[in-house]
């Protein structure tokens, strides 16, 4: 039986997961009221006597048909637009992480303190504690403040990978020779997963994401790692 996790999307942790949430439910209504209207069309035209079959020209009914769908589309497009600018803004980050993708774990540099540097595995089903999620638990989570703007810097070593974070409403692909950029700004603590969202070959699906979110308080004392 499915936990009500599977059946939707998971909570937001981050404004712009709240908007694509937002967004989505907003696409979902106009894509459910277009599919309930054409199936009554549908149903209307297989059950009533057609009695108007000489009729050849409904120049209003073309235009009603043609200008409503354009109109719905422009409803979308907005949302979906202030959405992707809010995404690619990266104004004035208060910390710099640098995620870098490899066949297959992750390696996280601390810029701003002192260059540290770490790589994340997997856990082996061998060495996971009670309560732990499989293939989903890693060695060494990546410690991350609340409440502040966080700067991510992604790149790969080898091949394509991707960092995601859906709760955070982050997935960035990792390129090599490219560096892209994501910010975010986590509301409230907690352990968050995710997982490389790219194929990236025969081991993809064990190179998953942790990230530890606390308060910024705490951060600043020192970040804290599972080492």
């Amino acid at each position: 039986m499915a936990h009500p996790v599977q059946l939707s999307l998971q909570d937001a942790t981050s404004p712009v997961m709240e908007e694509l949430i937002t967004f989505h439910d907003h696409a979902f209504m106009a894509m459910s009221l277009i599919s309930f209207l054409v199936l009554y069309a549908l149903l209307s035209t297989l059950t009533t006597k057609l009695t108007n079959t000489k009729i050849t020209d409904a120049q209003e009914m073309e235009t009603i048909w043609t200008i409503l769908p354009a109109i719905i589309l422009i409803l979308i497009a907005l949302p979906s637009l202030r959405i992707l600018y809010l995404t690619d803004e990266v104004n004035d980050p208060s910390f710099t992480i640098k995620s870098i993708g490899h066949q297959w774990y992750w390696t996280y540099e601390y810029t701003d303190y002192g260059g540290l540097i770490f790589n994340s595995y997997m856990l082996p089903p061998l060495f996971l504690n009670p309560g732990d999620l499989r293939l989903l638990e890693v060695d060494n989570r990546v410690v991350l403040p609340i409440e502040a703007p966080v700067r991510m810097m992604i790149t790969s070593q080898d091949v394509l990978h991707s960092w995601t974070i859906p709760t955070l409403g982050l997935k960035t692909d990792a390129v090599p020779g490219r560096l892209n950029q994501t910010i975010f700004t986590a509301t409230r603590p907690g352990v968050y997963y995710g997982q490389c969202s790219e194929i990236c070959g025969a081991n993809h699906s064990f190179m998953p994401i942790v990230a530890e979110l606390i308060p910024l308080k705490i951060f600043e004392v020192g970040p804290v790692f599972t080492l």
